[in-house]
């Protein structure tokens, strides 16, 4: 497979914001021919599918401005700089809906589009969470938190009600994996 490596040549960020950077890069292609590519660059990401006692998933609704409407979706936010996924599983879903839980397992972690951005979401399921703090969010952020059971999840994913990719995905994998 080692014949299909690209060879980087240079990069640079031809462009920065807060959520990510795009990157440039001339590679030089098997064949020999060298060539542009740019790609989205963002830190690890944590996406958390949290459940109360009572079994409910704990659900926010966010507005997402690049497609122009609210999104029901699971917890989720970037890693800090050298920060475990696990410390950023708690903090994230302590800030984003005010709970909290000592019971976490990771799921499995994803490229969810490498081909064009070097994205990593690492799944983890947590249990039991109880609502023990106000929400504390990022500046840009406006968030609603709710609840729903999961098969109702489940049932909304097949109708294609479901439309976050980050939640499907999670949603859908601890469905034929892990959920017994």
């Amino acid at each position: 497979m080692s014949n299909l490596a690209w060879e980087t040549l240079e990069s640079g960020v031809a462009y920065t914001c807060g959520g990510f950077d795009v990157v440039n890069d001339t590679v030089r292609l098997p064949d020999g021919e060298t060539s542009e590519f740019d790609y989205l660059s963002s830190s690890e990401s944590v996406v958390i599918l949290p459940f109360t006692p009572d079994g409910d998933v704990i659900l926010i609704e966010e507005w997402r401005h690049a497609v122009g409407r609210c999104n029901r979706a699971l917890p989720a936010g970037n890693l800090e700089p050298g920060e475990a996924p696990e410390t950023a599983v708690h903090r994230e879903l302590r800030e984003e809906t005010g709970y909290e839980t000592d019971d976490i397992d990771h799921l499995t972690t994803v490229e969810p589009a490498n081909g064009f951005s070097d994205a990593v979401f690492h799944y983890y399921v947590a249990k039991n969470c109880e609502a023990t703090a106000s929400q504390d969010l990022d500046e840009n952020e406006s968030i609603e938190v709710g609840k729903a059971s999961f098969s109702s999840l489940l049932d909304d994913l097949e109708a294609g009600d479901l439309r976050d990719g980050r939640s499907a995905y999670g949603i859908a994998h601890y469905a034929l994996f892990e959920q017994k």
